[in-house]
């Protein structure tokens, strides 16, 4: 059964100018997740978030244990309970399920992406550690990624029903009371000719002209998903990193320099941050 559907207005392009744009009235239903119909597309999407380091972490055991929950954590789809899903939020304990070998290589990794920054690195290693694998101070690792097309408006919908299902998880005495959740996404960069090349362009887009503003103030690292500025705001750390299999972009190559965001949230602030993004991202009206 669905957990909710809603409707909105997709258009194939971010085009927010005077040209006219092509509509359709998209209806997103949301899910549990279903370990028979959405294993393939859960890789998909995993591959899609970790990209060049993607063979690194395990992920069609990643995708078992993610499916192994199907009580917490949502899909999106259009077509209905048996499609493919397009978007995807759950949570993963990775106390609890520190034994296991997709989450070996997930903590290993986030420990290995955070060490540049010391602050993080060492609030990670007690959390993380061998000596904090054994604490009452559990992480949540929040996995969420969707297709490039789909609306960010899906995103508060699918953060409030997360809040509520970990809620109901800890009333039945499950495993879900978190200290801080990890959160781990998707960026890309522009060098400083690339930035200055769209500072001089006239932007024609809601997404153009999002960057040209950061642009503007020296900055040269974006998030794939905006709704990741919105999430950065609630976190404690927060770093940028390369990937360690990425393949050097040739001058003049087509193409952008990928990498990925960490950030550590207070598990206390969830629910505020889907209150924010809640308002932040509202659903068309």
């Amino acid at each position: 059964m669905a957990k909710r559907k809603q409707n909105a207005e997709c258009s194939g392009s971010d085009d927010d100018g005077d040209e006219t744009r092509s509509l359709v009235d998209v209806d997103f239903e949301f899910f549990d997740p279903n370990p028979d119909i959405d294993y393939l597309a859960l890789k998909r999407l995993l591959t899609q978030l970790f990209q060049a380091d993607a063979q690194l972490l395990h992920l069609e055991d990643l995708a078992d244990l993610i499916l192994s929950q199907p009580l917490v954590g949502t899909t999106v789809k259009c077509d209905g309970r048996e499609s493919d899903p397009y978007a995807f939020l759950t949570v993963l304990n990775l106390h609890v399920h520190q034994n296991h070998p997709s989450i070996k290589a997930l903590i290993a990794y986030a420990l290995e992406k955070s060490s540049p920054d010391t602050s993080l690195h060492t609030t990670l290693q007690g959390l993380l550690g061998p000596h904090g694998l054994t604490s009452e101070n559990h992480v949540g690792f929040i996995f969420s990624e969707r297709l490039i097309n789909m609306p960010v408006q899906i995103v508060p919908h699918m953060y409030r029903m997360l809040t509520d299902e970990i809620q109901w998880a800890l009333d039945d005495k499950e495993p879900y009371n978190f200290s801080h959740f990890l959160v781990i996404s998707r960026v890309y960069k522009l060098s400083a000719e690339e930035a200055a090349e769209l500072q001089a362009a006239t932007p024609r887009t809601k997404r153009q002209k999002q960057v040209l503003v950061s642009a503007s103030s020296g900055g040269g690292v974006f998030p794939f998903h905006p709704e990741d500025d919105c999430i950065r705001k609630f976190a404690s750390h927060a770093i940028d990193y390369t990937f360690s299999h990425a393949q050097p972009r040739e001058e003049e190559a087509f193409g952008l320099d990928t990498g990925g965001r960490m950030m550590l949230i207070p598990a206390a602030r969830l629910r505020e941050l889907a209150a924010a993004l809640a308002d932040t991202f509202p659903q068309p009206s």
